[in-house]
């Protein structure tokens, strides 16, 4: 053997310039951009839903002269009210792992991106759980509830789906669906789709993008819920999935009408009240803190998340239940 050999003249240490973690993309997660974020500064309050039938009741009279117009009004209710829960988790950083971390470890920067992901997982689940699921809005529609059947058959019409869809939520609010929300399987399966590919056979850019697919389908936003979790509990084998709400699944999608920006008489599918009025929070009710636990001699990373997604106007949304197989 020729001397020296390799393990004399190099001992392996860890890179400081790499290291492997999985982080999901913020832009995996969509419940931050379905609904409109809504800074709050109280946990809890009133908001004020304005009778819809009244809006669209034109009793307007022809006025004669010397006489009273017609009078009308509308009613609103203040009962609806939102509670933004607290949603918290730490991770602490042990004085030994610190002394001991090497270079390409930052024991604060990986706990803090650790923390941030559980939330931004946690919210995205919490909303798929009360939306992306049946029984929410004013239809659920499965196959064969379309003009052909399921969107991965043959003959199917996706876009007339949607074109007729979103007919339906205009007919009955009078405003149209600006967003539609699918799930991996429903994606893959429309950007595939012959009815879609047959539209842009034509054009110069002839790749279907997911802003392309928005202007198919006539909508402002088309998201796709690419968020994935581990269901399995610490020690299990792995169990993981897309974060696809409770009983829905990759297979379905979202048509629904939700305000660009919110305000007063704006209506929307929903909204999500971010509490930052919480001691400091960020605009979209998250708070890291960075503490020192001296009986434990570790410094901990705490993330809090303050949030409540309120549903508004089901009837401005629509859900496709098991659209593809």
């Amino acid at each position: 053997m020729p001397q020296p050999t390799a393990s004399d003249v190099h001992v392996n240490a860890p890179l400081t310039n790499i290291s492997v973690a999985y982080m999901q993309g913020e832009s995996h997660f969509v419940a931050d951009k379905v609904f409109p974020v809504v800074p709050v500064s109280k946990q809890s309050d009133r908001y004020f839903v304005y009778d819809k039938s009244d809006f669209y009741r034109s009793e307007a009279q022809l006025r004669a002269p010397g006489t009273e117009s017609a009078g009308s009004g509308f009613d609103i209710d203040n009962t609806p009210s939102y509670f933004a829960d607290v949603y918290a988790i730490h991770k602490d950083i042990d004085d030994q792992i610190r002394a001991n971390a090497d270079a390409a470890i930052d024991p604060d920067r990986d706990a803090t991106m650790f923390v941030t992901q559980q939330l931004m997982m946690k919210r995205e689940i919490v909303w798929a759980n009360s939306f992306f699921t049946t029984g929410t809005w004013s239809s659920d529609i499965a196959p064969a509830g379309l003009l052909n059947g399921a969107w991965s058959s043959a003959g199917s019409t996706p876009i007339e789906d949607v074109d007729r869809q979103s007919d339906t939520i205009l007919k009955n609010t009078g405003y149209k669906p600006n967003c539609l929300v699918v799930g991996t399987d429903v994606h893959r399966v429309l950007k595939n789709h012959p009815d879609v590919l047959d539209r842009i056979r034509y054009t110069q850019q002839g790749i279907v993008t997911e802003d392309l697919l928005a202007s198919l389908l006539g909508v402002d936003k088309y998201l796709v819920m690419r968020g994935v979790q581990n269901t399995a509990q610490a020690g299990a084998a792995d169990s993981f999935s897309f974060i696809s709400g409770a009983g829905g699944t990759a297979q379905d999608a979202l048509l629904a009408y939700v305000a660009p920006n919110p305000g007063l008489m704006t209506p929307s599918a929903g909204y999500l009240m971010s509490w930052n009025g919480y001691l400091g929070a960020g605009p979209q009710g998250n708070r890291i803190k960075n503490f020192r636990m001296e009986h434990l001699a570790a410094d901990r990373i705490e993330g809090e998340l303050a949030f409540a997604a309120e549903l508004v106007s089901a009837d401005l949304g629509i859900f496709y239940n098991g659209v593809v197989t």
